[in-house]
């Protein structure tokens, strides 16, 4: 059978944007086109992820909201290229008894009063994209990378409006200070975002595993009862070498980082930039999950 988030820990994936980076894809390309122009790409970095021992695979769908891809001149295409992105983790799901995470990225638009965008706005914005990743076959809504906690407010709504049944996580990004680019704290964001109604809150991206666990220390000990803490660490910092980045953190470290975030109380673990299906490995390694 599947597993569920009932099966704790649950292990997610790794690194999108740093497959399709290795895989060709320019800094200026949009990866979400790749769902329908080269979608055996995309069923690759599934089935690797998958065989490495991630549990939920996460959708090609990170920059699919509409303003995000009009920056490509594809805003016409939220819906079709979300439900392609769907229907590429579905099938390499399907094969392995694995779920679905609809992937959904921030606007990239500032929210009133510092920009012109409110949460009405915003939550159209998102059902847009999330009414893609469900008809592709979702089973549960990822919004990450946040860092405005109405903007994911208005994300957790939008999920509840197109698809009320489905589990949604959310995760926002902290910098060294342990605080978003909007200030929100880590103790702050859990209890605001489970009020708000979110299955479970967390970090993604960040410095590395020793800030991430820090931050998690901090989202522990504020997380209201029967929410899900999610965890997703950056493998380090990149560095320059010869003509590419290279990043600091190996699969081991990465592996023994997902043990300590289990033994703090994270329920869903994953990796994000950097992260490679060898990371997911030592992380499902040490878990003893996806074997």
């Amino acid at each position: 059978m599947p597993v569920n988030l009932s099966s704790r820990p649950v292990l997610l994936d790794g690194a999108t944007g740093t497959w399709l980076q290795d895989h060709g894809l320019d800094d200026g390309g949009s990866g979400e086109l790749w769902n329908v122009e080269r979608p055996d790409v995309i069923r690759a970095l599934h089935r690797a992820y998958a065989e490495a021992g991630s549990q939920l695979l996460t959708t090609n769908t990170f920059g699919g909201t509409r303003p995000r891809l009009e920056m490509h001149g594809l805003g016409e295409r939220v819906h079709e290229l979300s439900e392609a992105g769907a229907r590429l983790a579905r099938e390499v799901a399907d094969a392995h008894d694995l779920l679905v995470a609809g992937d959904v990225g921030p606007t990239g638009e500032l929210m009133a009063p510092l920009g012109t965008m409110d949460e009405a706005e915003a939550q159209a914005i998102f059902a847009e994209q999330i009414r893609g990743l469900v008809d592709g076959g979702a089973d549960l809504i990822l919004i990450e990378t946040l860092s405005d906690l109405a903007e994911a407010s208005a994300a957790v709504a939008a999920a509840h409006e197109v698809a009320p049944d489905l589990p949604v996580l959310v995760t926002l990004s902290f910098d060294t200070n342990l605080r978003t680019m909007m200030g929100v704290r880590p103790g702050d964001a859990v209890r605001a975002l489970a009020e708000a109604g979110a299955t479970g809150v967390g970090a993604n991206c960040g410095r590395g595993p020793e800030e991430m666990e820090t931050i998690v220390a901090e989202m522990v000990q504020a997380r209201p009862e029967g929410v899900l803490l999610v965890a997703q660490s950056n493998a380090g910092l990149p560095e320059v070498s010869g003509d590419t980045f290279v990043y600091t953190v190996g699969p081991d470290e990465l592996g023994a980082h997902a043990r300590r975030l289990v033994d703090l109380g994270v329920d869903v673990v994953g990796g994000c930039c950097g992260s490679t299906p060898a990371h997911v490995r030592a992380m499902a390694d040490q878990l003893a999950v996806g074997v």
